[in-house]
């Protein structure tokens, strides 16, 4: 008879085979009122799965992330019957967990409507009430086929016709509907109680858009009430601080369909871009990088060799000349780069060898994965490789790492984790090289300092990377920068240096980027501080503001004064009442705004207010340039704003 071992180590042991549910109970009152689910011997399983043998078991409740993950899943379920209840003629297809919540992607006659949502919802909360237990039970691969093809359910059918025929397939019901899944779910509907519909989208049919337009009903699920709220005020946030509202309102970039995933960026808009290539110049120079430049578009043959063609050809834009010669336009910076060090016999005295690049790059995502500054297919890489010895790994990485979090805490992030991702199923290279690469990038963390979370399996296709995961100012987290430990692609394009013991060997190729995409990191930014940019990245910096016509000269003179400081400043002397123009750049987000009246223009003094309506009192001009020197100058670490 079984022998249940629990998390603190303790045991029971029960005189028959028992459920999860049971042993729950067993333990007592609440837990048996709270389990969702149970892992026994590391699998997870429903509560009503029987121990018949020893094992360990976990009860998992709502407080983990597996029994939040469960709330989803099964909340997507029933939201798939409720789609049903409503609208038998509706098929279901898949709906699975995504971050935050779930969907479920459905074929109907007619778009569904708001109206339909919210008459969703509420038949989902009358089935919860209706406390339906949830009950699984396992079919044969062709007996599944034909119960779903029996109750017209054609794309279920056609998802179980591609699973092979010596698995079993389980079946999950609740109140008499039925549908395919792998489980665990709840026990019952009314553990599901802190749910909300949230958005309708279009979808094709397994992601392919030669398939049919399926709808897709988007959904978020939280163990309670006060999870789901807090939520739902962090996606309100979230909308205020999209950055393509932000955009449209202080006039920095738009898109138009001649060019899908390609920015247009204006002037305000191009100087917060150039502020962060400047920036990046600056720190990279300090830490002995080379900037190059190489040419976005290169012979189909280089990314062949390269790899890139195999594992990622299908993001690829291809060109064909007149000649019938095949180019790629480039979707990364990293063979560019090798050709460069290629250049002339390297010797192991000049490693390590830092390239750095601001290179336009292409690559095609589908028209439904855009979506503004954050996914595009034309962007500008801070792209840097490091050429160096296999003993030059781990310092090398270490100041990788440093000078990343060094930059990120310029910009305002401070709350950052680092995920180690190893090897993936499409790779180049055997695993003697990646076991190598892996050991020397973990290497790197430990001298680092860095602690880690593990990512199995999403390493590039050449090499394990560290990826660096910034949290914003309302919890979402952004990952940004990477670090890829490459022993492949300096072989496969015939990179070598000249050893200490004269001979020939393979260059080890660190891969490094801070932002990702500048593109992105601007969308970042500028959700992370609502559009009110840090001063020292403000694309105007400054606006100088007369109240009547007799201070334009004394304004101007302000103006230029300020300019030749290198604040970036703007006088505004239209004849407008002072409130006017004052809301106006207060809702430009412009961090400083100097007035001048009669008083100031006499006094040869200014008064300042900032975009957030504190009073920094009537001060000299230069007093204002020196304080807004210091301003800049301290990457927003300064307090003089408030």
């Amino acid at each position: 008879m079984p022998v249940i071992t629990l998390p603190d180590g303790s045991q029971r042991a029960f005189d028959r085979p028992v459920s999860v549910a049971e042993v729950a109970a067993a333990i007592g009152p609440g837990l048996a009122r709270a389990a969702l689910a149970g892992r026994v011997d590391d699998r997870l399983v429903d509560t009503s799965f029987v121990i018949s043998a020893d094992a360990t078991l976990a009860i998992i409740t709502a407080k983990e992330p597996a029994g939040l993950e469960i709330i989803r899943h099964s909340t997507a379920h029933l939201l798939a019957q409720a789609v049903q209840s409503l609208f038998p003629d509706a098929q279901v297809t898949i709906g699975p967990v995504i971050e935050d919540g779930f969907y479920y992607d459905f074929a109907f006659k007619r778009p569904f409507t708001p109206e339909d949502l919210a008459a969703i919802e509420v038949r989902m909360k009358e089935l919860v009430a209706a406390d339906l237990p949830v009950e699984r039970r396992v079919m044969s691969r062709d007996e599944a086929v034909r119960f779903f093809s029996g109750i017209g359910e054609k794309y279920k059918a056609e998802i179980i016709a591609a699973i092979p025929a010596d698995q079993e397939i389980s079946l999950y019901g609740q109140g008499g509907w039925v549908d395919l899944c792998r489980g665990p779910h709840v026990p019952s509907t009314g553990k599901l109680k802190a749910f909300k519909l949230t958005k309708l989208a279009g979808a094709y049919w397994r992601g392919d858009s030669r398939n049919e337009m399926l709808q897709r009903i988007y959904g978020t699920a939280w163990a309670d009430e006060a999870a789901l709220k807090a939520y739902l005020t962090r996606l309100e946030e979230a909308e205020k601080r999209d950055h393509r509202r932000i955009g449209r309102e202080l006039d920095l970039f738009h898109f138009q369909e001649e060019a899908p995933g390609a920015v247009f960026w204006h002037p305000k808009g191009w100087t917060l871009f150039q502020q962060l290539i400047t920036y990046m110049r600056e720190k990279q120079r300090a830490a002995g990088y080379h900037e190059v430049n190489t040419p976005e578009i290169m012979d189909r043959g280089l990314w062949v060799k390269s790899g890139h063609m195999e594992k990622f050809g299908d993001n690829m834009f291809m060109t064909q000349t007149p000649d019938d010669r095949v180019f790629a336009i480039k979707p990364m910076n990293c063979p560019g780069h090798v050709q460069v060090f290629n250049q002339g016999l390297k010797s192991y005295r000049d490693l390590p060898l830092r390239l750095c690049e601001f290179g336009k790059v292409h690559r095609y995502e589908p028209s439904g994965a855009l979506h503004g500054l954050m996914r595009v297919r034309a962007f500008t890489q801070d792209d840097a490789h490091v050429f160096c010895t296999e003993e030059q790994i781990t310092a090398e990485s270490v100041a990788v790492t440093d000078l990343i979090l060094g930059i990120y805490r310029d910009f305002g992030f401070d709350d950052i984790r680092v995920k180690f991702s190893d090897r993936p199923a499409k790779r180049v290279g055997s695993d003697d090289i990646w076991d190598r690469a892996e050991a020397a990038l973990r290497e790197a963390a430990r001298a680092g300092g860095l602690e880690l979370e593990y990512n199995p399996g999403e390493g590039a296709f050449y090499g394990p990377k560290l990826e660096f995961v910034l949290r914003d100012a309302i919890g979402r987290d952004w990952q940004c920068g990477t670090l890829q430990v490459d022993f492949n692609l300096p072989d496969r394009l015939g990179a070598s240096f000249v050893a200490d013991d004269s001979q020939r060997r393979v260059p080890v190729m660190l891969h490094r980027a801070m932002f990702g995409s500048l593109e992105r990191f601007c969308g970042i930014l500028l959700e992370h501080h609502a559009g009110r940019l840090p001063t020292w990245l403000a694309p105007v910096q400054a606006v100088v503001l007369n109240i009547t016509d007799r201070q334009a000269d004394f304004a101007r003179t302000v103006e230029e004064t300020l300019k030749n400081q290198g604040v970036r400043v703007e006088a505004d002397l239209r004849n407008e009442k002072i409130g006017f123009k004052i809301r106006e750049h207060t809702l430009q987000r412009v961090p400083y705004l100097v007035v001048v009246g009669d008083r100031e223009a006499q006094n040869s003094e200014v008064a300042v207010r900032t975009r957030g309506g504190k009073d920094l009192g009537t001060m000299p001009v230069d007093r204002l340039a020196a304080m807004l020197a210091a301003e800049i100058a301290s990457r927003g670490r300064a307090v003089m704003e408030g």
